[in-house]
Protein backbone atom coordinates (compact mmCIF):
# COMPACT_ATOMS: atom_id res chain seq x y z
CA UNK A 1 0.00 0.00 0.00
CA UNK A 2 2.65 2.07 0.55
CA UNK A 3 4.36 2.11 -2.73
CA UNK A 4 1.23 3.11 -4.44
CA UNK A 5 0.73 5.56 -1.99
CA UNK A 6 4.07 7.29 -2.81
CA UNK A 7 2.40 7.25 -6.38
CA UNK A 8 -0.98 8.74 -6.37
CA UNK A 9 -0.38 10.59 -3.09
CA UNK A 10 -3.69 10.99 -0.53
CA UNK A 11 -5.62 10.84 -3.35
CA UNK A 12 -5.47 7.14 -3.35
CA UNK A 13 -6.07 7.21 0.02
CA UNK A 14 -7.68 3.55 1.95
CA UNK A 15 -11.14 3.94 1.38
CA UNK A 16 -13.33 4.19 5.00
CA UNK A 17 -13.94 0.83 6.31
CA UNK A 18 -16.60 -0.59 8.35
CA UNK A 19 -16.12 -1.24 12.06
CA UNK A 20 -13.50 -3.89 12.31
CA UNK A 21 -16.21 -6.86 13.31
CA UNK A 22 -17.54 -6.34 10.02
CA UNK A 23 -14.02 -7.45 8.03
CA UNK A 24 -12.33 -10.34 7.79
CA UNK A 25 -8.95 -11.95 6.85
CA UNK A 26 -10.04 -12.79 3.79
CA UNK A 27 -10.91 -9.33 3.02
CA UNK A 28 -7.80 -8.33 4.18
CA UNK A 29 -5.84 -10.39 1.97
CA UNK A 30 -7.89 -9.14 -1.32
CA UNK A 31 -7.47 -5.81 -0.19
CA UNK A 32 -3.81 -6.82 -0.27
CA UNK A 33 -4.32 -8.14 -4.17
CA UNK A 34 -6.18 -5.33 -5.39
CA UNK A 35 -2.97 -3.12 -4.75
CA UNK A 36 -0.98 -5.36 -5.98
CA UNK A 37 -3.03 -5.09 -9.69
CA UNK A 38 -3.19 -1.10 -9.19
CA UNK A 39 0.77 -0.94 -8.86
CA UNK A 40 1.38 -3.01 -11.84
CA UNK A 41 -1.26 -1.16 -14.31
CA UNK A 42 -0.76 -0.98 -18.14
CA UNK A 43 -2.22 1.86 -20.19
CA UNK A 44 -5.78 -0.48 -21.21
CA UNK A 45 -6.30 -0.83 -17.91
CA UNK A 46 -8.16 2.13 -17.34
CA UNK A 47 -10.71 1.17 -19.49
CA UNK A 48 -11.08 -2.27 -18.12
CA UNK A 49 -11.51 0.07 -14.61
CA UNK A 50 -14.46 2.34 -16.90
CA UNK A 51 -16.07 -0.78 -17.88
CA UNK A 52 -16.06 -2.11 -14.45
CA UNK A 53 -17.68 0.82 -12.82
CA UNK A 54 -20.39 1.16 -15.79
CA UNK A 55 -21.66 -2.21 -14.62
CA UNK A 56 -21.28 -1.29 -11.17
CA UNK A 57 -23.15 2.06 -11.82
CA UNK A 58 -26.14 0.57 -14.21
CA UNK A 59 -26.03 -3.20 -12.40
CA UNK A 60 -25.99 -5.04 -15.82
CA UNK A 61 -23.65 -5.89 -18.10
CA UNK A 62 -25.83 -5.56 -21.31
CA UNK A 63 -26.54 -1.63 -20.49
CA UNK A 64 -22.76 -1.26 -19.76
CA UNK A 65 -21.88 -2.64 -22.88
CA UNK A 66 -24.62 -0.09 -24.55
CA UNK A 67 -22.75 2.49 -22.88
CA UNK A 68 -18.92 1.80 -23.59
CA UNK A 69 -19.96 1.18 -27.45
CA UNK A 70 -18.84 -2.69 -27.41
CA UNK A 71 -20.71 -5.97 -27.56
CA UNK A 72 -21.54 -7.82 -24.09
CA UNK A 73 -19.25 -10.78 -24.86
CA UNK A 74 -16.54 -8.16 -25.11
CA UNK A 75 -17.18 -6.49 -21.49
CA UNK A 76 -17.53 -10.25 -20.03
CA UNK A 77 -14.33 -11.19 -20.80
CA UNK A 78 -12.65 -7.60 -19.83
CA UNK A 79 -14.18 -8.98 -16.04
CA UNK A 80 -13.29 -11.96 -16.54
CA UNK A 81 -9.40 -10.75 -17.12
CA UNK A 82 -9.52 -8.58 -13.98
CA UNK A 83 -10.82 -11.36 -11.92
CA UNK A 84 -8.19 -13.83 -13.48
CA UNK A 85 -5.45 -11.57 -12.40
CA UNK A 86 -7.59 -10.98 -8.44
CA UNK A 87 -7.96 -14.66 -8.29
CA UNK A 88 -11.38 -13.75 -6.52
CA UNK A 89 -14.93 -12.97 -7.92
CA UNK A 90 -16.17 -9.33 -8.19
CA UNK A 91 -19.81 -10.08 -9.03
CA UNK A 92 -22.36 -12.80 -8.11
CA UNK A 93 -24.83 -13.89 -10.76
CA UNK A 94 -28.43 -14.57 -10.09
CA UNK A 95 -29.71 -15.45 -13.51
CA UNK A 96 -30.27 -12.24 -15.11
CA UNK A 97 -29.66 -9.93 -11.70
CA UNK A 98 -25.81 -8.88 -10.33
CA UNK A 99 -24.79 -7.95 -7.46
CA UNK A 100 -20.78 -7.14 -6.22
CA UNK A 101 -19.32 -9.48 -3.98
CA UNK A 102 -16.82 -8.16 -1.03
CA UNK A 103 -13.90 -7.92 -2.59
CA UNK A 104 -15.90 -6.15 -5.80
CA UNK A 105 -17.38 -3.68 -3.14
CA UNK A 106 -13.63 -3.21 -2.12
CA UNK A 107 -12.43 -3.14 -5.21
CA UNK A 108 -15.11 -0.78 -6.62
CA UNK A 109 -13.54 2.34 -4.52
CA UNK A 110 -10.27 1.70 -5.39
CA UNK A 111 -11.19 1.70 -8.93
CA UNK A 112 -13.02 4.82 -8.74
CA UNK A 113 -10.48 6.64 -6.78
CA UNK A 114 -8.01 5.95 -9.40
CA UNK A 115 -10.03 7.06 -12.34
CA UNK A 116 -10.55 10.33 -10.43
CA UNK A 117 -7.04 10.14 -10.00
CA UNK A 118 -6.04 10.18 -13.54
CA UNK A 119 -8.80 12.78 -14.30
CA UNK A 120 -7.25 15.36 -12.24
CA UNK A 121 -4.17 14.79 -13.45
CA UNK A 122 -5.36 14.78 -17.44
CA UNK A 123 -7.11 18.26 -16.06
CA UNK A 124 -3.71 19.67 -14.17
CA UNK A 125 -1.82 18.99 -17.58
CA UNK A 126 -4.59 20.56 -19.76
CA UNK A 127 -4.29 23.75 -17.27
CA UNK A 128 -0.88 24.08 -17.31
CA UNK A 129 -1.55 24.06 -21.59
CA UNK A 130 -4.42 27.16 -21.11
CA UNK A 131 -2.29 28.80 -18.33
CA UNK A 132 1.46 27.77 -18.12
CA UNK A 133 3.08 27.03 -14.56
CA UNK A 134 6.58 25.59 -13.18
CA UNK A 135 9.43 27.00 -13.40
CA UNK A 136 12.21 28.34 -16.06
CA UNK A 137 15.74 28.26 -15.14
CA UNK A 138 18.39 30.28 -16.99
CA UNK A 139 22.27 30.46 -16.13
CA UNK A 140 24.04 33.98 -17.10
CA UNK A 141 26.64 36.34 -16.43
CA UNK A 142 26.03 38.90 -13.89
CA UNK A 143 26.62 42.32 -16.78
CA UNK A 144 23.59 40.20 -18.60
CA UNK A 145 21.47 39.80 -15.95
CA UNK A 146 22.04 43.53 -14.97
CA UNK A 147 21.56 44.77 -18.45
CA UNK A 148 19.22 42.86 -20.17
CA UNK A 149 17.22 40.13 -18.33
CA UNK A 150 15.02 43.01 -16.35
CA UNK A 151 13.91 44.14 -19.45
CA UNK A 152 13.15 40.23 -20.98
CA UNK A 153 12.11 39.41 -17.19
CA UNK A 154 9.13 42.21 -16.98
CA UNK A 155 8.08 41.07 -20.77
CA UNK A 156 7.70 37.59 -19.64
CA UNK A 157 6.17 37.89 -16.81
CA UNK A 158 3.61 40.05 -18.38
CA UNK A 159 2.82 37.12 -20.48
CA UNK A 160 3.09 34.07 -17.93
CA UNK A 161 2.63 35.42 -14.30
CA UNK A 162 2.29 31.66 -13.00
CA UNK A 163 5.42 30.79 -14.21
CA UNK A 164 8.85 31.21 -11.65
CA UNK A 165 12.14 32.70 -12.89
CA UNK A 166 15.30 31.18 -11.89
CA UNK A 167 18.54 33.12 -12.32
CA UNK A 168 21.41 31.42 -12.12
CA UNK A 169 24.93 33.17 -12.03
CA UNK A 170 27.53 31.97 -14.33
CA UNK A 171 30.35 32.19 -15.94
CA UNK A 172 30.51 31.79 -19.97
CA UNK A 173 31.82 28.21 -20.29
CA UNK A 174 29.88 27.06 -16.98
CA UNK A 175 26.50 28.18 -18.53
CA UNK A 176 27.49 25.82 -21.72
CA UNK A 177 28.47 23.15 -19.13
CA UNK A 178 24.92 23.85 -16.94
CA UNK A 179 22.98 24.13 -20.56
CA UNK A 180 24.64 20.07 -21.54
CA UNK A 181 23.86 19.03 -18.23
CA UNK A 182 20.63 19.85 -18.37
CA UNK A 183 21.19 21.66 -14.51
CA UNK A 184 19.37 24.73 -15.99
CA UNK A 185 16.70 25.38 -19.10
CA UNK A 186 18.36 28.12 -20.71
CA UNK A 187 21.75 29.80 -20.59
CA UNK A 188 22.73 33.35 -22.31
CA UNK A 189 26.28 33.49 -22.98
CA UNK A 190 28.89 35.23 -26.10
CA UNK A 191 28.71 33.61 -28.93
CA UNK A 192 30.06 31.87 -30.86
CA UNK A 193 29.53 28.47 -29.14
CA UNK A 194 31.10 25.80 -30.91
CA UNK A 195 28.49 22.69 -29.26
CA UNK A 196 26.72 21.47 -31.98
CA UNK A 197 23.91 20.29 -29.45
CA UNK A 198 22.65 23.70 -28.63
CA UNK A 199 20.26 25.43 -30.30
CA UNK A 200 21.11 29.27 -31.04
CA UNK A 201 19.22 32.25 -30.60
CA UNK A 202 20.99 35.39 -30.96
CA UNK A 203 20.32 38.40 -29.17
CA UNK A 204 21.83 41.52 -29.82
CA UNK A 205 25.65 42.41 -30.12
CA UNK A 206 27.83 45.20 -28.68
CA UNK A 207 31.13 46.76 -28.19
CA UNK A 208 33.77 45.78 -25.88
CA UNK A 209 36.05 49.31 -25.22
CA UNK A 210 38.29 50.52 -23.28
CA UNK A 211 37.28 52.35 -20.03
CA UNK A 212 38.88 55.45 -18.67
CA UNK A 213 37.54 58.21 -15.75
CA UNK A 214 37.00 61.67 -16.81
CA UNK A 215 40.41 62.89 -16.49
CA UNK A 216 42.46 60.37 -18.07
CA UNK A 217 44.93 60.91 -20.75
CA UNK A 218 43.29 58.25 -23.32
CA UNK A 219 39.91 60.30 -22.39
CA UNK A 220 39.81 62.93 -25.20
CA UNK A 221 41.29 60.16 -27.89
CA UNK A 222 38.86 58.34 -30.60
CA UNK A 223 40.80 55.13 -30.21
CA UNK A 224 43.87 53.53 -28.47
CA UNK A 225 46.23 50.51 -29.68
CA UNK A 226 47.86 47.48 -27.79
CA UNK A 227 51.29 49.54 -27.57
CA UNK A 228 49.10 52.74 -26.29
CA UNK A 229 47.60 50.79 -23.66
CA UNK A 230 50.85 48.84 -22.04
CA UNK A 231 52.21 51.60 -20.55
CA UNK A 232 48.91 51.82 -18.24
CA UNK A 233 47.92 50.24 -15.16
CA UNK A 234 45.01 47.80 -16.15
CA UNK A 235 42.40 46.23 -14.43
CA UNK A 236 41.09 42.96 -16.17
CA UNK A 237 38.48 40.39 -15.51
CA UNK A 238 39.41 37.35 -13.60
CA UNK A 239 38.49 34.53 -16.05
CA UNK A 240 35.81 34.36 -18.88
CA UNK A 241 35.25 34.66 -22.72
CA UNK A 242 35.69 38.79 -22.74
CA UNK A 243 39.62 37.85 -21.04
CA UNK A 244 40.35 35.55 -23.27
CA UNK A 245 39.55 37.77 -26.14
CA UNK A 246 41.40 40.34 -24.26
CA UNK A 247 44.65 38.16 -23.86
CA UNK A 248 44.03 37.78 -27.45
CA UNK A 249 44.03 41.58 -27.99
CA UNK A 250 47.28 41.92 -25.98
CA UNK A 251 49.45 39.22 -27.22
CA UNK A 252 51.74 41.16 -28.85
CA UNK A 253 52.80 43.53 -25.69
CA UNK A 254 51.94 40.61 -22.92
CA UNK A 255 55.39 40.84 -21.50
CA UNK A 256 54.70 44.12 -20.67
CA UNK A 257 51.40 44.65 -19.03
CA UNK A 258 50.98 45.98 -15.86
CA UNK A 259 47.93 43.99 -14.42
CA UNK A 260 47.05 45.72 -11.12
CA UNK A 261 44.52 43.47 -10.11
CA UNK A 262 41.69 40.68 -11.69
CA UNK A 263 38.47 41.30 -11.05
CA UNK A 264 35.23 38.74 -10.58
CA UNK A 265 32.56 41.51 -12.44
CA UNK A 266 31.73 44.21 -14.59
CA UNK A 267 30.85 46.01 -11.82
CA UNK A 268 33.47 45.84 -9.67
CA UNK A 269 35.59 47.40 -12.82
CA UNK A 270 33.17 50.49 -13.37
CA UNK A 271 33.76 51.51 -9.88
CA UNK A 272 37.65 50.84 -9.55
CA UNK A 273 38.16 52.77 -12.83
CA UNK A 274 35.92 55.78 -11.42
CA UNK A 275 38.07 55.74 -8.24
CA UNK A 276 41.30 55.77 -10.75
CA UNK A 277 43.00 52.14 -9.61
CA UNK A 278 43.72 51.85 -13.85
CA UNK A 279 41.33 51.32 -16.78
CA UNK A 280 39.91 48.42 -18.02
CA UNK A 281 38.18 47.12 -20.68
CA UNK A 282 33.91 46.80 -20.70
CA UNK A 283 31.13 46.01 -23.12
CA UNK A 284 29.16 49.44 -23.76
CA UNK A 285 25.67 48.13 -23.03
CA UNK A 286 27.42 47.07 -19.29
CA UNK A 287 28.50 50.83 -18.79
CA UNK A 288 26.54 52.83 -20.65
CA UNK A 289 24.72 54.99 -17.73
CA UNK A 290 28.06 55.74 -16.62
CA UNK A 291 29.22 57.13 -19.84
CA UNK A 292 26.11 58.90 -20.49
CA UNK A 293 26.41 61.10 -16.74
CA UNK A 294 30.08 61.56 -17.94
CA UNK A 295 31.42 59.18 -15.06
CA UNK A 296 33.61 57.20 -17.44
CA UNK A 297 34.87 57.37 -21.30
CA UNK A 298 34.48 54.48 -23.55
CA UNK A 299 37.52 54.39 -26.09
CA UNK A 300 37.23 52.19 -28.95
CA UNK A 301 39.90 49.68 -29.65
CA UNK A 302 42.23 49.64 -32.72
CA UNK A 303 43.19 48.60 -35.30
CA UNK A 304 39.78 46.92 -35.30
CA UNK A 305 36.68 46.98 -32.84
CA UNK A 306 36.39 44.15 -30.70
CA UNK A 307 32.48 43.16 -31.24
CA UNK A 308 31.07 40.66 -28.64
CA UNK A 309 27.82 39.12 -29.57
CA UNK A 310 25.13 37.39 -26.86
CA UNK A 311 23.06 34.66 -27.93
CA UNK A 312 20.20 32.20 -25.91
CA UNK A 313 21.28 28.92 -25.68
CA UNK A 314 19.38 25.44 -25.31
CA UNK A 315 19.56 22.06 -25.55
CA UNK A 316 18.15 20.91 -29.15
CA UNK A 317 17.10 17.77 -27.96
CA UNK A 318 15.28 19.17 -25.19
CA UNK A 319 11.27 18.84 -24.77
CA UNK A 320 10.70 22.63 -24.30
CA UNK A 321 7.37 23.61 -22.19
CA UNK A 322 4.77 26.27 -23.40
CA UNK A 323 6.41 29.00 -21.11
CA UNK A 324 10.26 27.57 -22.39
CA UNK A 325 8.74 28.42 -25.91
CA UNK A 326 7.26 31.76 -24.66
CA UNK A 327 10.61 32.69 -22.58
CA UNK A 328 12.79 32.10 -26.40
CA UNK A 329 9.82 34.68 -28.36
CA UNK A 330 10.23 37.37 -25.44
CA UNK A 331 14.43 37.21 -25.87
CA UNK A 332 13.59 37.17 -29.68
CA UNK A 333 11.03 40.01 -29.53
CA UNK A 334 14.08 41.82 -27.25
CA UNK A 335 16.55 40.94 -30.06
CA UNK A 336 14.29 42.46 -32.73
CA UNK A 337 13.64 45.94 -30.71
CA UNK A 338 17.11 46.52 -29.54
CA UNK A 339 18.28 45.68 -33.88
CA UNK A 340 15.34 48.27 -34.71
CA UNK A 341 16.78 51.06 -32.37
CA UNK A 342 20.43 50.27 -33.49
CA UNK A 343 19.23 50.69 -37.23
CA UNK A 344 17.68 53.54 -36.05
CA UNK A 345 20.49 55.52 -34.69
CA UNK A 346 22.41 54.92 -37.79
CA UNK A 347 19.70 56.51 -39.83
CA UNK A 348 20.09 59.58 -37.36
CA UNK A 349 23.58 59.82 -37.52
CA UNK A 350 23.76 59.20 -41.22
CA UNK A 351 20.89 62.27 -41.77
CA UNK A 352 22.99 64.56 -39.64
CA UNK A 353 26.29 63.55 -41.62
CA UNK A 354 24.50 64.63 -44.71
CA UNK A 355 23.31 67.82 -43.23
Amino acid sequence: MEVCENIFGNSFASPSRSPAKHLSVIVVSVETDLVSWFCSFTAVDFDQLHTFLEIVRLKSFSKAAQTCFRTQPAISAQIRQMEQELGTQLFERFGSRISLTTAGKTFSEYAQQLLDVKRQGFDAVRELDRIPKGEVSIAANEATCVNVLPQVFSTFRERFPEVQLQVIRSYSSKTVQSVMENSVDFGITQLPVQEKRLEIVQIYSDEIRLIVPPGHPFAGVTSVSPEQIVKHRLLLPRSGRTRSRINEYLNLVEDDLKIVMELESSEMTKHFVMAGLGIGFLAVTSARDEILQGHLVGIRLSPLPMVRTIGLIYRKDKPLSKAGLGLIEVIADFARSVQSKETGHVGVRKSSKAS
